[in-house]
């Protein structure tokens, strides 16, 4: 069975270590880097299944790192950081973060947030192998197989969960997702403030899109959001 290996990055090697500790328990595989530079050359240089990293490393900080990984890679990133506002959250999960997690943290609720995000992505992983598909809707083109995103044929670009809710909507159009239900389908787990992450991502979705006046996502007010195509 094959051992997923998982990227730690973080310039507190305390920090690191247990976070290695608890996760080599559950059977991963761990590679540790001490800054943001050392991450990008783990990723370029190995596979990595997924990574977990700090926002304040040396030289390329956790935004950095995350913008760069996705320039070419769609793999699970989480942020462990001591940064706790909400514009820091925000900022994370736009740039294409899959979670964040605050210090001080519970390092089995960590490791539980690894294996659910595994799992998503393997699901995903093997729904795109076996069945691509291309959507096609009002001048919007979604294919699964190249995750791949064109507007009158224009390219937009998107993180993978934008990705993950755009594809949700337009394979059921006109159906109300509400934003606990979409967090569930596309996080793959219950999570308490899913309705503020949800509301993220469709903003920031909603603006790459263009879609300044509801022409394929419309919230539909009390309920959650449902595709116009």
């Amino acid at each position: 069975m094959k051992r997923n290996t998982i990227l730690i990055a973080d310039d507190e090697a305390e920090i690191a270590d247990l976070v290695e500790l608890h996760l080599e328990k559950e059977g991963y595989r761990c590679i540790k880097a001490a800054s943001g530079q050392e991450a990008v050359q783990a990723v370029q240089s190995q596979t990595i299944d997924l990574a977990i990293l700090d926002i304040m490393m040396p030289g390329l900080d956790g935004y950095e790192v995350t913008r760069r990984i996705r320039e070419h890679s769609a793999m699970p990133i989480i942020f462990l950081s001591a940064k706790t506002s909400d514009l820091d959250k925000i900022t994370g999960l736009v740039i294409g973060a899959d979670d964040y997690m605050t210090k001080p943290f519970n390092p089995m609720e960590l490791v539980a947030r690894v294996g659910a995000q595994l799992r998503r992505a393997t699901q995903f992983n093997q729904q795109a192998g076996g069945s691509s598909s291309v959507l096609e809707i009002g001048g919007l083109v979604i294919d699964t197989g190249r995750h791949t995103v064109t507007k009158y044929g224009s390219p937009i670009e998107l993180t993978p969960k934008e990705f993950d809710i755009l594809y949700l909507l337009a394979c059921h159009p006109k159906q109300v997702f509400s934003g606990e239900h979409l967090f569930e389908r596309v996080w793959g787990e219950t999570y308490l403030e899913s309705g503020n992450t949800v509301m993220v991502h469709i903003r920031t979705l909603r603006k790459k899109l263009g879609d300044d006046k509801d022409k394929w996502i419309k919230t539909v007010w009390g309920v959650g959001y449902t595709f116009n195509g």
